[in-house]
């Protein structure tokens, strides 16, 4: 079994983001092309309550399993791939691109939960609008290859607006492994005074496992692990261990007080459909998940 190295971005090419600074306005040098631009003032039909509350369900369940596409992977074939994959496997939810056509083509492939991931609240709107039914600040790893990394105060200032813009929908926002221990459980607890409905974690860009086989992926899982036991006892709303798992670990995060998991690479950058689809059911099985579950979405017609 291969095991993915990662080491740390260092800290002499880390560009730190000033607390109003938007990252989106730094330039191509930055920031990759993909990510939009636009800056307008957008409104949005609120959810209905029950909507939120069944995307929220099986995190109160502690059950949660969101198989990530990658904030940057607009592939259609990829994404398309991914998504399969996750309603054929047995996860809960789905995460992709902040792109409304990438929402479209889910929707049309599965009943889960469509989740967007960008770090521009401006491009929220337009993908609730193509039925997102949930929003995440972060994914931030492709950011970190390019030696940029997310003050606090920037990603409370994400989060403030996102909530302005779109009150009831069901926000996550990742608190980035970059921060101390203790300055994670203290973002996370002032993002739960924010309003915000799911706090994920992440390191698995920080962890350089010195093994493979079993103790390489615990190895790998560790600093994701320690943030959600460390932040789950500090606030009352649902952590999502992302980042770094398998189907190995991910029942550890689950024990250590996630409510549910967060799988990304491990799927997204398999070549075949039908591995990413075992993957996918290892751990959705490692989870006593069961893949014949009715989604709650299944048949509904949910409009925004």
């Amino acid at each position: 079994m291969s095991i993915s190295i990662y080491t740390s971005v260092s800290p002499k090419n880390q560009l730190l983001l000033k607390p109003n600074q938007n990252p989106l306005l730094l330039g191509d040098s930055v920031l990759p092309k993909c990510i939009s631009f636009a800056r307008r003032k957008c409104t949005t039909r609120a959810l209905l309550s029950y909507t939120k509350e069944a995307v929220l369900k099986e995190f109160h369940e502690k059950k949660a399993l969101k198989i990530i596409a990658g904030l940057q992977n607009l592939d259609k074939e990829n994404v398309a791939s991914v998504v399969t994959a996750a309603d054929k496997g047995g996860a809960t939810h789905v995460d992709i691109a902040c792109d409304p056509e990438l929402v479209k083509l889910a929707i049309s492939l599965t009943s889960l939960p469509i989740c967007v991931s960008s770090v521009d609240p401006a491009a929220f709107p337009a993908a609730v609008e193509a039925g997102a039914l949930m929003v995440e600040i972060g994914n931030y790893d492709s950011f970190y290859e390019k030696g940029l990394v997310f003050s606090p105060e920037q990603i409370l200032n994400l989060t403030k607006e996102t909530k302005r813009l779109l009150p009831s929908v069901v926000l996550s926002v990742t608190v980035p492994h970059t921060l101390s221990l203790p300055d994670q459980v203290k973002l996370a607890e002032q993002l739960e005074q924010e309003g915000v409905d799911i706090i994920q974690t992440e390191g698995g860009k920080c962890s350089t496992p010195s093994k493979a086989g079993v103790l390489g992926l615990i190895e790998k899982a560790t600093p994701t692990l320690a943030a959600a036991y460390s932040i789950s006892r500090a606030v009352n709303i649902p952590v999502m261990c992302s980042s770094g798992l398998s189907a190995v670990t991910a029942p550890m995060a689950i024990t250590a007080g996630a409510a549910g998991v967060g799988v990304g690479s491990a799927i997204n950058k398999l070549n075949d459909q039908v591995a990413m689809i075992a993957e996918v059911k290892s751990i959705a099985h490692s989870l006593g998940l069961s893949t014949k579950k009715q989604n709650l979405f299944e048949g509904s017609n949910l409009k925004l």
